[in-house]
């Protein structure tokens, strides 16, 4: 009898042990469901938000295929935003995002495109969109496709309707620029150290620093540039602004200011300041104005009494 309590003393104190060993085991690892929610508030897939202006009438909107909502910010996958102006609509998308929760500013990463109504289409790696201020801006590399024209740089920002937008430098314009003289585009490219300025409602485009424009039949060399573009017709009516035409590929004039040295063929001209007018492909010079041509024919001088 006594052999038969002490069998079951030791078998008592055997299951004890693995009992305690259990529960500090299970005190050391926690369970995975402990975890996740460590990393993230809360998972959702299909997530959405709304912004609404006067007479409730939505301003922007928001949406991600998933989400991991944290206290301050809200992580997006597959975004989807749109921007809701007066004449245009704006959409901007990216394979990533951060909403954050406090300040409303979004983040977007990877495959950042921007696209309007009017057409203009902007592609960068990385953006950063302030809804409340309608401002987007970036310090990588942009480039905005528009009609007949591609322009490019390291840098920008401005309004998200892309109505007014600055690059930073290293600015590239590719225009196909129509001829009216024959009936044909031809290729014009503008390039600068930057920053360049954009206004697609007035039309021009202000280049800063090194400025150089190349056309089949010349090239240009100037400290500052204004480019102004013919606005586009409907109906035979100019029309201007964002809901129109915005810029059009269809080029005026080229006012170069500042050390201005023009190459034309063989023949080169420098000024302070240079007028190019596309209708009449005239260039008119001033500010000490010198033109060097150089001949090929042979030239009989006579000598006046």
């Amino acid at each position: 009898m006594e052999h038969r309590k002490i069998v079951l003393f030791f078998a008592f104190l055997f299951f004890a042990r693995v009992h305690l060993l259990a529960a500090e085991v299970k005190a050391i690892k926690p369970p995975l469901a402990v975890k996740d929610t460590q990393e993230s508030d809360q998972q959702i897939g299909d997530f959405s938000l709304s912004g609404f202006g006067d007479k409730g009438k939505k301003s922007w909107d928001l949406a991600g295929k998933s989400a991991d909502i944290f206290s301050q910010v809200v992580k997006l996958k597959k975004v989807v935003g749109n921007n809701y102006a007066q004449n245009d609509t704006i959409n901007l998308t990216a394979d990533n995002g951060d909403f954050n929760k406090q300040s409303g500013l979004v983040h977007l990463q990877d495959n950042v495109v921007i696209t309007t109504a009017s057409g203009s289409k902007l592609t960068t790696d990385s953006l950063d969109w302030d809804r409340k201020q309608q401002m987007v801006s970036t310090l990588d590399k942009v480039n905005l496709a528009r009609a007949d024209m591609n322009l490019s740089g390291q840098g920008a920002q401005g309004q998200t309707a892309l109505k007014q937008i600055m690059l930073e430098k290293d600015v590239r314009l590719d225009i196909q620029a129509r001829d009216s003289q024959v009936d044909k585009k031809e290729k014009i490219v503008i390039t600068c150290d930057g920053p360049l300025d954009v206004d697609y409602e007035k039309n021009i485009a202000i280049f800063n620093n090194n400025v150089k424009v190349e056309k089949s039949d010349l090239t240009i060399y100037s400290d500052k540039m204004q480019v102004y573009f013919t606005p586009k017709q409907q109906n035979n009516t100019l029309v201007q602004g964002e809901a129109g035409a915005g810029l059009a590929s269809s080029l005026n004039k080229i006012v170069a200011l500042g050390n201005v040295r023009i190459i034309r063929g063989e023949n080169t001209s420098y000024s302070q300041q240079a007028i190019y007018t596309a209708v009449d492909k005239k260039i008119t010079l001033t500010g000490k104005p010198q033109i060097i041509i150089y001949q090929t024919e042979n030239v009989d001088l006579m000598e006046t009494q």
